[in-house]
């Protein structure tokens, strides 16, 4: 039985759906560990496809679902996984600051988000890996500049350090939140939230300890 006065675990005020998007390899699956469960595994496999994870957090008294998608980087999976940018309402541009490559890729990944996905997506470019600061081959000031250039919020990160992972998502989801609470919604729409997405999994509240919460998703039927 739950207990007097708790509040049920599937309730909450907002559903948003989200994708990490970039190459293999840059840390998405890490970020989204480290923010959903605040783990982090040194050898973890390049992602198959698609997963998710989701938690659920506190932004501006509201009570919000964070579904965060991981998509795959390799190229041979990208036709799939462009699908999955569909009721997407905030990105995560992720790339390696020790990796020049990643970030040149970067353009790339924006055309595809910007070719599949609402044309309202937020969207935030990520530089992750800075715990590697003897490694580092892409200069802030010119990842700033880009993101400047293309109306993206920018942030750098190390998902092995912790450090930024929390408040990156914390201001992307702020965001989202601060667009979506201006639009009127129907009593379904609140109940589902604005994305319309699928109410799947356990709620992970951030006080308590996170849960591991990931599905996966097989690319073959």
């Amino acid at each position: 039985m739950a207990r007097r006065g708790s509040r049920p675990p599937e309730e909450y005020d907002y559903l948003f759906k989200m994708v990490l998007i970039g190459d293999s390899g840059v840390g998405k699956s890490n970020l989204l560990s480290r923010f959903t469960r605040n783990e982090f595994f040194l050898d973890s496999k390049s992602t198959i496809g698609v997963e998710f994870a989701t938690r659920t957090l506190q932004v501006e008294g509201r009570t919000i679902k964070a579904q965060i998608w991981d998509t795959a980087g390799q190229e041979r999976y990208r036709a799939i996984t462009s699908a999955y940018y569909r009721g997407a309402l905030g990105a995560l541009l992720v790339y390696d600051v020790t990796k020049p490559t990643t970030f040149e890729n970067v353009n790339r990944w924006l055309k595809e988000l910007r070719d599949h996905a609402d044309s309202n997506i937020v969207v935030m470019l990520i530089g992750n890996k800075i715990d590697l600061k003897h490694l580092r081959a892409v200069a802030s000031e010119d990842a700033q500049s880009f993101a400047e250039k293309e109306g993206l919020s920018f942030i750098e990160t190390s998902a092995l350090e912790a450090t930024n992972v929390e408040r990156a998502f914390q201001i992307i989801l702020s965001e989202i939140y601060r667009i979506i609470s201006k639009k009127p919604l129907s009593s379904s729409e609140t109940l589902l939230g604005p994305s319309g997405g699928i109410k799947e999994g356990k709620t992970i509240e951030v006080s308590a300890s996170h849960d591991d919460d990931t599905k996966k998703q097989c690319c073959s039927t």
